[in-house]
């Protein structure tokens, strides 16, 4: 499948309407979710509709919904289409699991660290979508749309995936007032904080922040817009009054921004602030994917 913007052949809305609505209904009277959702989402694409999937695995058919959802550009969405995707969205939270705030040990319990702020302080490994916390932070583009190419590994793909057309939406919404201010040809700047809703995800919110990207050497101008994407994602908690929040690994992976050295910007970005604001906050989680990056953090925390 290729990204960007898909064919759509002309529709009534009212027929359209009316088709969701009854496989709505199937779908609560029991029939196959992923397959009533798939075949909803392929009316949406002409150049796709008639692609054959019956015969295909569970898997690849999962695979072939989360690639249409990830190639769908921002539009209207109907009732009935939402109620289908969040049915199904909601089934695959479940089966991946829920981690809540008191299924992850502090680095005091981890790793006995003397930091001051040390039960405020988690480092828990895995998929980020999964965490039932106040905030999750996505490494963002400065389209501030999410990911549109089909099943990317960018955790920016992953958290749209898991949340769900909605956030597509609202972020497109938000960009949209945004070029009205600036211009049409606005893109979100390096360092910045924008919340949007959780929608599937099991956290209330989303925090999307553009990191920094290093095509060459690593400079103070680099070091110092990560330093920001921290510090401004821990205000937007503040002023939202976010008491918890997972942080990514931002501007390590497609960014090419050091490990070791993100790693430290960030670990004293929350050391800083939480010696000023510790009070506000239950629990700040460092997420990682890599062995890489959880042995740095675990470095980080006995020095």
């Amino acid at each position: 499948m290729r990204s960007g913007l898909a064919a759509r052949r002309p529709k009534k809305a009212a027929v359209l309407q009316k088709v969701f609505e009854e496989r709505l209904v199937w779908a609560i009277n029991g029939v196959e979710i992923t397959d009533i959702f798939l075949e909803t989402l392929k009316e949406e694409f002409a150049e796709y509709k008639e692609l054959e999937t019956s015969g295909y695995r569970l898997a690849e058919k999962k695979k072939v919904i989360r690639s249409l959802m990830n190639i769908r550009m921002p539009g209207a969405l109907s009732d009935a289409l939402l109620n289908l995707q969040d049915m199904y969205l909601q089934e695959e939270r479940k089966a991946k699991g829920i981690v809540s705030l008191a299924d992850i040990p502090t680095i005091r319990e981890q790793f006995d660290s003397s930091f001051a702020h040390a039960d405020k302080v988690s480092l828990w490994q895995g998929d980020i979508t999964r965490l039932e916390v106040g905030a999750i932070v996505n490494a963002a583009n400065s389209r501030l749309l999410g990911c549109f190419v089909p099943c990317h590994r960018c955790i920016d793909n992953a958290i749209h995936s898991a949340a769900g057309m909605q956030l597509r939406e609202e972020c497109s919404r938000i960009m949209g007032r945004r070029r009205l201010k600036y211009g049409k040809n606005y893109e979100e700047p390096t360092g910045t904080a924008t919340l949007t809703s959780g929608y599937n995800l099991p956290c209330a919110y989303v925090i999307h922040t553009v990191g920094p990207i290093v095509s060459g050497r690593l400079n103070e101008t680099l070091c110092r817009d990560l330093q920001n994407c921290y510090e401004n994602v821990l205000q937007c908690c503040l002023q939202h009054h976010i008491k918890s929040v997972a942080f990514c690994c931002i501007s390590t992976g497609e960014f090419h921004f050091p490990n070791d050295k993100a790693a430290e910007i960030a670990w004293k970005s929350v050391a800083a602030f939480l010696k000023t604001h510790g009070d506000r906050m239950e629990r700040i989680i460092f997420n990682v994917f890599k062995d890489e990056d959880r042995d740095i953090y675990k470095r980080l925390f006995m020095c």
